[in-house]
């Protein structure tokens, strides 16, 4: 008997040796279709954004690819019919390197799908000066977006309470309230995007605003360094989030979500674009964020406005 249990007790470790190994091999196969079918839907849930002009709102050289580029990738797509064009406000000058940086964001912004480096609009100012510790005043963001969006017949003309609110673009797309890395500047944009949204709409009770203003969610630490793995969870909180909402509620807040993530080939496009494109902020800090950051890959929108 003693025999016969130790001649079965070498098969069973090899049967569990077996499984664990298949376990092994099948993992990366079940992540990445994980990945494939998250990107994949998400691409089915934004039909609002097509033949929009679309403009996204920065603070500094390299926002774009660090934090928006699953949003850049995805409504710069041919078959979308946008025009995608990017405003930065600072030229991100703050180690003396503004020229460098305004370069190297008009090749990221080729990168992730505009049509033209003229397409990319950087700015240097001395009113918006990058830094932490440099507080942009709203009512300045907001001067600048009223000459750059604002129709030649509404600057500075009175309207009348009958004329409808105008702006040459049909969406604004920039940093949420908490600014996603709490960076005063990236905070500043939105503020001054709502206030110049709502200098438009003074004077004008019962017209819709004229711009729809959508912001980049912030979300904990912990789940900022998930990569894709934070598409199921977003997708998750969205739904849960709907369901305490009654539909009459929210078709009439006219509130909407965003979900884009990109897949494997656009996560590598995100990763070329500061590698290839931003070499002057590439410090081993930033290799932990384009491969391991969930922004590199996720990107959820709400409507503000």
């Amino acid at each position: 008997m003693t025999s016969h249990v130790q001649l079965l007790k070498p098969a069973g470790c090899s049967v569990v040796s077996a499984m664990d190994y298949y376990t092994i091999l099948a993992l990366p196969i079940l992540i990445s279709a994980l990945w494939y079918f998250t990107a994949n839907l998400s691409r089915t849930s934004h039909p609002h954004f097509t033949n929009k002009s679309i403009v996204l709102l920065i603070a500094h050289p390299d926002d774009e690819a660090m934090f928006f580029s699953p949003t850049l990738l995805a409504l710069t797509a041919p078959n979308s019919g946008n025009h995608v064009k990017i405003l930065c406000l600072s030229n991100g000058n703050a180690d003396g390197l503004g020229k460098t940086r305004e370069k190297e964001l008009k090749a990221s912004g080729e990168t992730l799908g505009l049509r033209s480096r003229d397409d990319i609009l950087v700015l240097d100012s001395p009113d918006l000066v990058d830094g932490m510790k440099t507080v942009w005043e709203v009512e300045k963001i907001a001067e600048v977006l009223s000459q750059a969006f604002s129709p030649p017949q509404q600057k500075g003309k009175e309207q009348k309470t009958t004329d409808r609110p105008k702006a040459t673009i049909d969406v604004l797309i920039t940093f949420d309230h908490f600014g996603v890395s709490s960076h005063p500047n990236h905070i500043a944009l939105y503020h001054g995007a709502r206030h110049w949204l709502n200098e438009l709409m003074k004077g004008k009770p019962g017209w819709r605003y004229p711009v729809e203003l959508h912001t980049l969610t912030s979300i904990s630490i912990t789940r900022k360094y998930v990569s894709f793995l934070d598409a199921p969870m977003t997708m998750a909180l969205g739904f849960l989030s709907k369901l305490k909402i009654s539909r009459k509620s929210e078709r009439k807040a006219g509130r909407k979500q965003a979900l884009f993530v990109n897949d494997m080939w656009q996560w590598r496009l995100g990763q070329k674009a500061m590698t290839g494109a931003h070499q002057s902020q590439m410090r081993w800090f930033r290799w932990g964020w384009i491969t391991f950051g969930r922004y590199m890959v996720v990107n959820d929108l709400k409507r503000e406005l």
